[in-house]
């Protein structure tokens, strides 16, 4: 395909191709893969008892497991502890070393993945995606990949960007299967080989799959008008396109022949940020408050700031607590940021408050990243002086589309498409009393569709800061 693209010989002579491809030989191992006979109806109980089967049938070698998420991580780690304890009351020599690895566990704990264990010790390492490609972990002889993995995905016609469980590529399952060319390795997988064949051979493109209004912003800047005609590798869907337009529109960022607004529209683009963070730390100054938004702008850009480890999470919650204001979750994050400034950005702090030092760190590298760009916009540098009302009053102005209203039903809907959300468990706003309003940074879909990063607000400020996006009645 990218050969295809870049290919500028349009003779039909293959000698004067403009783009070719290049293959580099390297050793590869064989892999035996196992399919089940019949299909599972879940996934998590059958890679837990798969992972059991080997250990106890199979000779040497570690496993590793492939879930989709830290949730599902951290139960199978669960399951197994415990299976493990049973298994070693019986007598078993060999025992097995249970290892969580995902992008929010603290790097102490990722790091074990990577250490020797004696020849009576079987590691068993459940990881997500990351470990399929960020990471070569040794040792490895048995792949067990559960068949799904998730994804970011854009629905334009709720305007939602949220997070999907779907069923693996044939790519990425091969990825999987060949992490460790080193040697042999088994892969079990919890499909049928029938169904395996009915998978599709790549994963979908992320420009068909993502809010593209970040996309349109750049093609914008470098001088690209007709963005509906650009010659893209993966073209995206139209409905998608004029969605993002609509919002940029509705931001500010673009006039209504479609053109960069100035300066408003030049400077969002600027910022390596979805729109809607520009144009809320854009409109800071006015609101008196960027010292905050800044801080908030920047935690916002860091998953999994609270960890939780498995045997603590009593501990962990209370410590979490002491941050938590029941405005949402963007002026507890302000909280954290501000006493980890207080005590010196010290590791100790973090580890004792059961924080993300290395999140914290970055978050800091980030916010300096964006105070540039103030700077060089000359937005005022102000602070709300612990007024929380600015801030919150700032934050709907860039993120007015992403508004809800509690319905009688006991969920949240969207104000302009009535779309059913819940607020996401990890909120400081969940099992409070529910808020009438709110602004979400993202969804994401499980079993139910999620809102993350969730603000109370007040229904008067998205009539009084989105006129042209919302209406009395609506």
């Amino acid at each position: 395909k990218f050969r295809d693209f870049f290919n500028q010989n349009d003779t039909g002579d293959p000698s004067k191709d403009t783009s070719v491809i290049l293959t580099v030989e390297g050793r590869t191992f064989p892999v035996d893969v196992f399919y089940i006979q019949s299909p599972v109806p879940d996934y998590i109980k059958s890679t837990v008892e798969t992972a059991m089967k080997i250990h106890q049938m199979e000779n040497d070698g570690d496993i590793l497991a492939f879930l989709t998420g830290q949730e599902e991580v951290e139960t199978v780690v669960s399951m197994l502890i415990e299976q493990a304890r049973a298994l070693s009351r019986t007598g078993m020599k060999k025992h097995l070393r249970v290892l969580p690895m995902y992008a929010g566990l603290p790097s102490p704990d990722q790091m074990k993945v990577f250490e020797r264990v004696s020849r009576s010790v079987r590691k068993v390492i459940v990881a997500t995606n990351i470990a399929e490609t960020s990471i070569t972990i040794h040792g490895i002889a048995f792949v067990i990949d559960c068949g799904f993995v998730k994804l970011r995905a854009y629905n334009p016609k709720t305007a939602i960007e949220c997070l999907v469980v779907v069923p693996v590529s044939k790519a990425s399952a091969n990825q999987r299967a060949g992490l460790e060319t080193r040697s042999q390795i088994a892969l079990f997988s919890p499909t049928t080989e029938e169904d395996f064949e009915k998978l599709p051979k790549s994963t979908v493109p992320e420009m068909q799959r993502s809010n593209l209004a970040p996309v349109i912003l750049q093609l914008k800047a470098l001088g690209i008008d007709n963005v509906l005609r650009f010659p893209f590798l993966s073209p995206p869907p139209a409905q998608s396109m004029v969605q993002a337009l609509e919002l940029l529109y509705a931001l500010g960022g673009l006039d209504m022949h479609c053109r960069l607004t100035e300066p408003l529209g030049m400077r969002i683009a600027e910022f390596p940020l979805n729109p809607m963070f520009a144009k809320m730390l854009l409109e800071s100054g006015n609101f008196g408050c960027s010292q905050e938004i800044l801080t908030i702008a920047a935690m916002m850009q860091i998953q999994n700031i609270f960890v939780i480890p498995p045997n603590q999470k009593a501990q962990a919650a209370r410590q979490h607590r002491k941050f938590a204001v029941e405005e949402g979750d963007h002026l507890t994050m302000l909280n954290v940021y501000e006493a980890f400034v207080k005590h010196s950005k010290s590791s100790q702090w973090c580890q004792e408050h059961f924080l993300n030092y290395k999140g914290l760190v970055r978050a800091s590298v980030v916010r300096e990243q964006l105070k540039k760009l103030l700077v060089r916009f000359k937005v005022p540098k102000k602070s709300s002086e612990g007024d929380p009302d600015p801030v919150l009053r700032c934050i709907v102005s860039g993120f007015f589309a992403n508004a809800a209203k509690f319905h009688s039903t006991g969920a949240y809907r969207t104000i302009r498409d009535d779309h059913e959300l819940h607020i996401h468990p990890t909120s400081v706003l969940y099992a409070e009393k529910p808020p009438r309003w709110v602004v979400y940074n993202e969804v994401i879909q499980t079993a139910k569709y999620y809102m993350r990063d969730v603000t109370a607000v007040e229904s008067a400020w998205l009539l009084e800061l989105a006129p042209h996006f919302y209406q009395q009645g609506t």
